[in-house]
């Protein structure tokens, strides 16, 4: 092995035993304060993006932030933060159109706060604690209101201290319907991890860092932090069975809530991608039985049952914890899924979230971009804070700002030079997926996340067409702690919240 890969194997090491430092540390981050232009404009954020209710059919929701014992599975119980006391929160389901008022109470000794991840909404409504709004503090409440205008699938959960607050529970789903239903049967699963075994995020286990680092998959961290894969907050023979007869079709939305990204094997033939992050796509010629789905991503799949005999729907089984994420398929006439041996089709091709083309382009030909952007994502050191995870050698808020005007088109190109996987989430925007490591895409995506692994180069493109103060992070939430955030800064818009200060906004 050459100096030049253990060097980096090493460097890897030291983040990891940087993350654990990092999230087992008292650092206080009330001292952070907003860019420059953040700050500076003519109009609030609060004062642009209105979206009125007018003759609109109304959905209103309650959830409340609360402390509940969750039993993951038989014996496997954790402190959870939940919405209405269940992991995932309670499931939002509202069509398309419908205004919707969501009243968040918060139960919590901790500020909260919703983001709704996916929505394009007027930024006031985003739920950025110390950006769009002041975390709500235990004991108060927050309205959140905004026009379902885009069916699809989506999820929502909380953005202070979001690399802890996720990972104890606070997500849950949230679908538009279109207006004329395509399936019948529709079914929502989220998958995560979690950290039963605290002992996993200490730093014994040298041997398994090292081989984590080695293998080069970008995960070396969120492998060694966690030790159970859940499915709609239940892990192993806890997770319910999905019931349907042969010949059935069902319309199966996925989402990862965790930190590491799950590939799901599918019966052979039995699926086919339908959209990616609310957009759908082109997928005629789909072969694949594996789904490959990065940290905060939503892919949506036609699956067809395609005999009354019990199968799954599993995590690919070459990974440690792979036996907790396993999905039973029953029949009427065959229910014991507890009885089965648990057996998953050979892994075919790979469907990730770059693997099929948008049905509807925010470009039909390559625009001239406005603004030219160039994230280079990387990791460093920041003095007396040890690791960190940056964008162009900084850490938020020190990061520098996307700064465009109402209608500029804006061309980033993200670049990973790290050894640690990134998956880039926009909010407030869609954008146009062209070209990965120079090589033009002959069907661009049209996604608000795109996983970049070390070594990848992605080119997109968005309009600024959403006034506001926009996050652009890493949904690996706890790289985001440690500084992967940028923001989309509108010109002639200003943010008139503080991070910290004595309402503890923490954004990331």
């Amino acid at each position: 092995m050459n100096r030049k890969i253990i060097g980096s194997i090493l460097i890897t090491i030291l983040v990891i035993m940087g993350v654990f430092l990092y999230l087992n540390s008292p650092w206080n981050k009330s001292d952070m304060t907003l860019p420059e232009g953040v700050k500076s404009g003519e109009r609030s954020i609060l004062k642009v993006g209105a979206q009125e209710q007018g003759e609109r059919n109304v959905k209103s929701f309650d959830l409340t932030a609360q402390e509940k014992e969750w039993e993951i599975s038989e014996g496997k119980i954790v402190n959870a933060w939940t919405y209405n006391g269940t992991v995932p929160g309670e499931p939002l389901r509202v069509k398309e159109g419908d205004f919707v008022k969501v009243n968040l109470k918060n139960e919590l000794n901790v500020p909260v706060t919703i983001h709704w991840h996916g929505v394009l909404l007027a930024n006031k409504m985003d739920g950025i604690p110390g950006l769009t709004q002041d975390a709500v503090q235990p004991g108060e409440s927050f309205t959140y209101e905004f026009i379902a205008n885009d069916a699809g699938t989506y999820w929502y959960h909380s953005h202070q201290q979001s690399s802890k607050q996720v990972d104890k529970g606070l997500y849950g789903s949230l679908v538009i319907e279109e207006k004329e239903k395509e399936y019948e049967k529709d079914e929502f699963f989220i998958l995560d991890e979690w950290a039963v075994d605290q002992d996993k995020r200490d730093m014994s286990n040298m041997g398994g860092m090292m081989q984590g680092a080695m293998s080069g998959d970008g995960e070396a961290d969120t492998k060694q932090m966690y030790d159970t894969f859940t499915v709609n907050g239940k892990s192993g023979d806890a997770i319910e069975p999905l019931k349907m007869e042969s010949g059935e079709k069902a319309r199966l939305r996925f989402v990862n809530a965790g930190y590491q990204v799950h590939k799901l094997v599918f019966p052979e033939g039995s699926m086919r991608v339908i959209a990616n992050d609310a957009e759908k796509v082109i997928s005629e010629k789909n072969t694949s039985n594996v789904l490959e789905i990065a940290p905060g991503e939503r892919i949506d799949v036609e699956f067809t049952k395609r005999t009354q005999e019990t199968a799954f729907i599993g995590q690919e089984q070459n990974i440690e914890n792979a036996e907790d994420m396993v999905i039973p398929l029953i029949s009427e006439n065959n229910n014991q899924a507890s009885d089965q041996e648990v057996v998953l089709a050979s892994g075919k091709d790979t469907a990730k979230g770059i693997s099929y083309g948008s049905e509807k382009l925010l470009f039909e030909d390559t625009p001239d971009p406005d603004v030219n952007y160039d994230m280079d994502l990387s990791m460093g050191m920041n003095m007396g804070e040890g690791m960190s995870f940056q964008i162009n050698d900084k850490t938020f808020p020190e990061t520098p700002p996307i700064q465009v005007k109402e209608g500029d088109i804006v061309k980033v190109t993200l670049r990973n030079t790290g050894r640690m996987n990134h998956p880039m989430h926009l909010h407030g925007h869609r954008f146009q997926v062209n070209s990965k490591n120079g090589e033009e895409f002959e069907n661009p995506i049209v996604k608000d996340l795109i996983h970049v692994k070390p070594g990848e180069e992605y080119v997109i493109y968005f309009k600024a067409d959403n006034a506001g103060e926009w996050l652009f992070h890493c949904h690996d939430n706890n790289h985001a702690d440690m500084g992967m955030v940028t923001i989309v800064d509108y010109e002639g818009v200003y943010s008139p919240f503080e991070l910290g200060g004595e309402k503890d906004n923490q954004p990331n």
